[in-house]
């Protein structure tokens, strides 16, 4: 009798740790593909444009495609992924957004516009 139930039951639970391999793959590279952003928005953030799309392939491991929107105060970087777990189903989009400060360009402030440390006398001694 145990046998019958056995016979029955393996299937299903074969199935059910195929999906929950399949959803850790899928957690994986979504969490890759949110690494994949996070270096593509620093590039684009320091003024490196060009470099977003190579480090943002590197750090997913796969082909990704990046679109990118800056203005003075942030840069906004969005991957996606197009992930394809198993064949004969249908493939998943995954999509991560990462938004960092943009990096100020130009001059440095001068000199003179930093304030100068007060001097101070040490303990103990008269003016």
């Amino acid at each position: 009798m145990a046998t019958a139930e056995l016979a029955t039951a393996l299937p299903v639970l074969v199935l059910l740790v195929l999906v929950a391999v399949l959803a850790v793959n899928v957690a994986h590279a979504r969490v890759r593909c949110a690494d994949a952003a996070r270096e593509a928005a620093r590039a684009v953030a320091r003024g490196d444009p060009g470099a977003a799309g190579s480090l943002a392939n590197r750090a997913a491991g796969h082909e990704v495609s990046v679109a990118t929107e800056s203005d003075p105060a942030t840069t906004t970087v969005t991957v996606r992924l197009r992930l394809r777990p198993v064949r004969w189903l249908g493939s998943v989009t995954i999509t991560e957004t990462a938004v960092v400060a943009t990096e100020p360009t130009g001059p440095t402030a001068p000199a003179e516009a930093i304030a100068p440390a007060q001097a101070t006398a040490p303990a103990g001694s008269s003016p």
